[in-house]
């Protein structure tokens, strides 16, 4: 039975009434997810919507890139304050910085992870020698090491500075034969600051640094692969 005119007219009102209030329920719940989503940002608190932009916004790589140290001083336990000494004296009075000392590796790691990452993270290793230095089994181990990674390295070629600071120096005699084929820093000489000067070039820190970014973003690599 074939429908009339009107009857087609009728079901074609409704069809099209029907689509419109599906279409307006659509969006009504659009809107209100909107609206959800604009009142969750809003009652967030600033410092929350400037942290979770940062997130959205943070680069795969690390933020802050690790610094490479102009030096690192390895020291006895007994000697921090006399290590805090000379490095205030090569940072401030010769402008050799940033540097650290063994002592304010972090904390809470394994002496060897810290050890290496001293060594390999700074163009020169400083061993203050001190009469305290050779009774610490672990001071010894520290400048065994430091040599050999300096011998096993090319681009750590005599990186390991030996140096003999003002207070309670190890007298030469007592030096081991290993360190005495290196020339030491004596601060109390008076060609102590042209020893610096020649020792702590930058064009030699310059070439470490390039090797050492090289290195760690090799290891990146091999990591992510």
């Amino acid at each position: 039975m074939l429908s009339s005119a009107s009857d087609l007219h009728v079901h074609s009102v409704d069809t099209s009434q029907r689509h419109h209030k599906s279409d307006s329920k659509k969006s009504e719940e659009i809107s209100l997810r909107d609206a959800a989503a604009q009142s969750n940002t809003a009652e967030m608190p600033t410092g929350d919507q400037e942290g979770a932009k940062g997130v959205e916004e943070m680069p795969e790589e690390e933020a802050e890139e690790e610094v490479f140290l102009k030096f690192v001083i390895l020291h006895a336990e007994e000697d921090t304050d006399e290590a805090l000494r000379v490095q205030n004296l090569l940072e401030n009075d010769f402008g050799i910085k940033p540097g650290i000392i063994f002592a304010e590796m972090p904390c809470g790691r394994q002496h060897l992870q810290n050890l290496d990452d001293a060594v390999n993270g700074s163009a020169w290793t400083i061993l203050l020698l001190t009469k305290n230095f050779l009774r610490d089994t672990w001071c010894k181990f520290q400048f065994y090491t430091s040599l050999m990674n300096s011998v096993n390295r090319r681009h750590k070629y005599n990186s390991v500075i030996p140096m003999r600071p003002l207070n309670n120096p190890l007298p030469r005699e007592r030096t081991p034969f290993a360190l005495r084929t290196i020339n030491a820093l004596e601060e109390e000489s008076r060609g102590f600051p042209t020893q610096v000067e020649r020792i702590f070039q930058d064009s030699v820190y310059r070439i470490q640094q390039a090797i050492w970014k090289e290195t760690r973003h090799t290891v990146q690599r091999q990591f992510i692969a």
